[in-house]
């Protein structure tokens, strides 16, 4: 009982989280209000356990998941089967690389960050799942492709962060989460090229 009460916003963030990629895998919407609760309790749960740019990133999540909604809600599709609105597509490699150099940069600040006006004893973990993460959301609310290859290398890296941080539950999501991201890009990928095959249709 006393693990469980020691545990319980470990667990309930996991469940959470696992329907929230469940959702992102199937491209729906509902994805974004599974994620607004999440990252509520999550704020709480990472302050706990002083990770405070995962914290600090929560907040981030939360404008992002307001502007991701609102952007498959509103964005335009011309394929009919996207109940969502907005199409999968490709990143721009010009885009890629003015984003990649944004989390370069991000990296470094946060890192500097955690190191001189923190306690943290992961700082280069966090500010790499943190910046990277910056993007991902990005590139999700976008629903461009690549998003998925961002997640692989946060879930990655957060799996390993999380054991060292005693956070089993949460942990074992993000392994889990690989092998879903795996399996998300090319279940989108599908859906991309019928998506153009409808449209030139």
């Amino acid at each position: 009982m006393d693990f469980l009460i020691n545990h319980w916003l470990d667990i309930t963030t996991t469940l959470l989280g696992l329907a929230y990629i469940l959702l992102e895998y199937k491209a729906s919407i509902w994805m974004w209000a599974v994620g607004a609760v999440m990252q509520i309790l999550g704020i709480v749960l990472y302050y706990q356990k002083g990770i405070y740019a995962d914290c600090g990133m929560e907040f981030y999540y939360l404008a992002m998941t307001a502007y991701g909604y609102w952007n498959w809600k509103k964005g335009k599709s011309s394929f009919k089967g996207d109940l969502e609105g907005l199409s999968i597509t490709h990143i721009p490699i010009r885009l890629a690389l003015y984003w990649g150099i944004i989390f370069l940069v991000l990296w470094g600040i946060i890192w500097w960050l955690l190191t001189s006006y923190t306690d943290s004893t992961v700082p280069v973990a966090d500010a790499f799942t943190t910046a990277l993460s910056l993007v991902g959301i990005w590139a999700l609310a976008h629903k461009f492709l690549e998003q998925w290859f961002v997640w692989i290398a946060v879930d990655v890296v957060t799996c390993v962060l999380y054991f060292h941080k005693d956070i089993p539950f949460k942990a074992s999501l993000y392994g889990l989460y690989v092998i879903i991201a795996i399996f998300g890009y090319y279940r989108w990928r599908r859906m991309m090229k019928e998506q153009t095959a409808k449209e030139l249709s």
